[in-house]
């Protein structure tokens, strides 16, 4: 008997499940490798956007960098100066990354920073990420990222009259605008002319809440602003925009006059100095007897007490008062032409009333009074017009004034909060923002390729 037998059948099967096999391979291997590329590239998405906190933080240590050390004396710290010119930094900051950070020595300063982050691992294989493989080290492990970063000066004035908290502007006939004693333009002899007055004479408060600022029946020439979601209350006969809008005695705010988007850093004051002092000492000039002499230039003095009559005849004179500032009846501080005066005071509470400050110069600069924290309170309720500077961040200023007359403030104010009860007309000094620097702040941030040479 014959038996035929057929393996064309099984056959055709093992080809059959071959080529699924082969086309489930391909298909898996098609899959893994889009697996693996995917993940390279969101490791290599997160590397790259990590590296922007690492650039920041390379900002930041030039910014402190700058602060403590001015753009003069860069080297401290372990900064070294390169070939190039510039201020070098290299500075770890976690999980393996570092910056590279340099600073063009020039005023205002130019911040460079180089972030640099692990790249990811580059797959040996189609399954290499999949599957982990490590792969011998590239030339260039790392993500790389840079930015240029220009600085400008933070004046610590911002317009007539800056608080933290409230202001209230409810006494009679208060008025504000500016001029510029540095440019001839906009004043005479370096003073205020009321024919040449600008409109900057801004009136600003970080207050965050509803009525922080009112403005009374105040004309402001210059911008009024809140911080966010604080308002501004005015009355029926305020007056607040640019000078064609409040000469024509429009009542209101003009538009784009006012804003609620304030936010300033307002730095507490520093002791002045913690050695090399000297005590003043009172003596007759003239006719007058003064309680105090500061006749010595380029002089450090302190006093627990400060008050009665006194002649300042020296040049960038700094006077400390620790305990009590207290200006009475025909007392006064009489600052002669060609001095000048710095008053830092820690004392809770600070009274210039009598005659108030007599300022021979008619300049700004030439009284500056700095309220350190402890310097709670200020009220002046002098007899005169007051020139000068006040910069007092934790005090309470409140102003006082009766009878007929205007009293006018010539310079600016920066304080806590303010309390107005009196006639008041502010003109600010637009010179004092190159005065009354504070530190440098970030002015613009530009990517650049880091590949190229910083400058």
């Amino acid at each position: 008997m014959k038996i035929n037998t057929n393996v064309r059948p099984h056959a055709s099967a093992m080809i059959l499940t071959l080529l699924t096999a082969t086309i489930v391979g391909i298909s898996l291997a098609s899959y893994f490798s889009f697996v693996s590329h995917q993940n390279l590239s969101v490791a290599r998405s997160l590397a790259w956007n990590g590296t922007v906190p690492v650039m920041e933080s390379g900002v930041e240590e030039a910014l402190t960098q700058i602060h403590y050390n001015g753009y003069t004396n860069l080297s401290a710290n372990s900064w070294t100066l390169g070939g190039d010119g510039l201020y070098h930094k290299i500075r770890s900051v976690a999980g393996g990354t570092y910056c590279e950070i340099a600073i063009q020595p020039v005023d205002p300063p130019v911040i460079y920073s180089t972030g640099y982050t692990p790249a990811p691992l580059a797959p040996s294989s189609q399954l290499g990420m999949v599957l982990g493989a490590i792969t011998a080290p590239t030339p260039n492990p790392y993500v790389k990222r840079r930015v240029r970063v220009t600085t400008q000066v933070d004046t610590l004035t911002h317009g007539a009259m800056v608080a933290k908290g409230s202001i209230d502007f409810s006494g009679n006939n208060v008025t504000t605008d500016s001029f510029d004693s540095s440019n001839p333009l906009y004043n005479t002899g370096g003073q205020y002319d009321a024919t040449k007055s600008k409109d900057n004479g801004d009136v600003r408060t970080n207050g965050k809440t509803a009525g922080v600022f009112d403005a009374g029946n105040a004309d402001i020439k210059g911008h009024v602003a809140t911080g966010p979601g604080g308002t501004v209350t005015v009355g029926s006969n305020a007056s607040i925009g640019d000078s064609a809008w409040v000469n024509a005695g429009t009542s209101g705010v003009e538009s784009g006059w006012s804003s609620d988007d304030m936010n300033v850093d307002i730095q507490d004051v520093n002791e002045p100095f913690t050695s090399g002092y000297s005590t003043p000492t009172g003596g007759k000039v003239g006719k007058t007897r003064y309680a105090y002499l500061l006749d010595q230039s380029d002089t450090n003095y302190k006093l627990n007490s400060f008050g009665g009559k006194v002649l300042v005849t020296g040049t960038n004179v700094t006077l400390w008062v620790t305990d009590s500032v207290s200006f009475g009846t025909d007392e006064y501080i009489q600052i002669q032409p060609g001095a000048s005066l710095k008053l830092y005071v820690s004392a809770p509470t600070a009274t210039i009333g009598g005659n108030g400050v007599i300022n021979g110069n008619g300049d700004a600069k030439s009284f500056e009074y700095y309220g350190l924290p402890s310097n709670t309170s200020l009220v002046f309720s002098g007899n005169a017009a007051f020139t000068g500077i006040i910069y007092a961040p934790e005090a309470d200023f409140k102003l006082g004034g009766g009878g007929s007359n205007p009293y006018d403030f010539v310079g600016a104010a920066v304080v806590n909060t303010v309390k107005m009860n009196g006639h008041f007309h502010f003109h600010y000094d637009e010179a004092l923002r190159n005065l009354l620097r504070g530190g440098y702040v970030v002015a613009s941030w530009n990517e650049i390729d880091p590949n190229e040479p910083l400058h």
